[in-house]
C-alpha cells in the first residue's frame, strides 16, 4: 500500500522535507492534496482519536503519523534513510529537530507577530526580527551542522555515519530555502560553512533527488509558503 502524504498542495513548507525523503528512496506514495484536493486532507486533522494537530501529516495504512520530525523517525529505517543503532536514529532525529527549529525561525522572521496577519502588518517587527536571523541565527544554525560534519568519525561527508540519512535531504532543503529567502546573508554564511555547500551538492547530484527538482513535482518556492523572499529583510 502506498504512503499518503496530506499537505497544502500550492507550496513546499514542511512537507517537502518528507518528500524528498520519499522521492530519494523512490517509495511508493501519493501526494494526496495535489491529486484529489484538501478535503480528504481537512477531515483527517479531526480524525479521532489521535488528530495530527496541522500538515503535514503520514498515513500508512490505519497508522497515521504528525509533525515532519516525527514522520521522518518514523520513515527513516522503512526508507533506509537512517542508521541501524539506537544511537544513529536518536542522533538523526536530533539533528532533524534542530533543522526543523531552523525552519521555524526563518517564517517567524516574516511573520513574527501572528501568522492570521498579512506581512504588511508587521513589517516593521519582521525587519528587527529578520536582522537577528540573518545576521546571528543563520550562522549559528549553519556553523553548528558544520560542525556535525567535521566532528562526524566517518567523514564529512554526511552528518551520519557512512552513508545518506534523512537529515542530509533536510540539510539540503534547508539550504535552498535560506538560499531563496536572505540570498545574500546565506551566500556568507555559506562561505564559512564549506562541508555543508559540500554535502548540499551531494544531494542535488543524487540521480533521484536531481530528477526529482528537475519534475513539476518540485514546486517552486513562493511568498506563500515558510521560506519567502522580502528583499527588505535581507540586508
Amino acid at each position: 500500500m502506498a504512503y499518503e502524504l496530506h499537505y497544502w498542495p500550492c507550496i513546499q513548507g514542511r512537507g517537502e522535507f518528507v518528500r524528498l525523503a520519499l522521492e530519494e528512496a523512490g517509495a511508493d506514495y501519493r501526494d494526496i492534496t495535489r491529486e484529489d484536493g484538501i478535503d480528504d486532507m481537512m477531515a483527517g486533522l479531526d480524525a479521532p482519536p489521535r488528530p495530527a494537530f496541522a500538515p503535514p501529516y503520514l498515513r500508512d495504512g490505519d497508522l497515521v503519523v504528525g509533525q515532519t520530525a516525527a514522520i521522518l523517525h518514523y520513515l527513516g529505517p522503512r526508507l533506509g534513510l537512517v542508521g541501524e543503532s539506537e544511537a544513529d536514529r536518536i542522533w538523526t532525529h536530533q539533528i532533524q529537530l534542530t533543522i526543523a527549529d531552523a525552519v521555524a525561525e526563518a517564517h517567524d522572521s516574516h511573520h513574527p507577530i501572528a501568522s492570521s496577519l498579512t506581512y504588511a502588518d508587521q513589517t516593521r517587527e519582521a525587519a528587527r526580527r529578520s536582522a537577528d536571523f540573518r545576521d546571528e541565527r543563520i550562522p549559528k544554525f549553519l556553523g553548528w551542522l558544520e560542525r556535525v560534519l567535521a566532528a562526524n568519525p566517518f567523514g564529512p561527508r554526511h552528518l551520519v555515519g557512512n552513508r545518506l540519512s534523512y537529515a542530509d535531504l533536510s540539510l539540503f532543503q534547508l539550504v535552498e530555502g535560506l538560499a531563496y529567502a536572505f540570498p545574500q546573508a546565506t551566500e556568507r554564511a555559506l562561505a564559512a560553512t564549506p562541508k555543508v555547500v559540500a554535502l548540499h551538492r551531494l544531494v542535488a547530484a543524487r540521480p533521484r533527488i536531481a530528477a526529482y527538482l528537475a519534475s513539476d513535482r518540485r514546486l517552486a518556492f513562493s511568498e506563500d509558503g515558510i521560506f519567502r523572499r522580502y528583499p527588505e529583510l535581507d540586508g
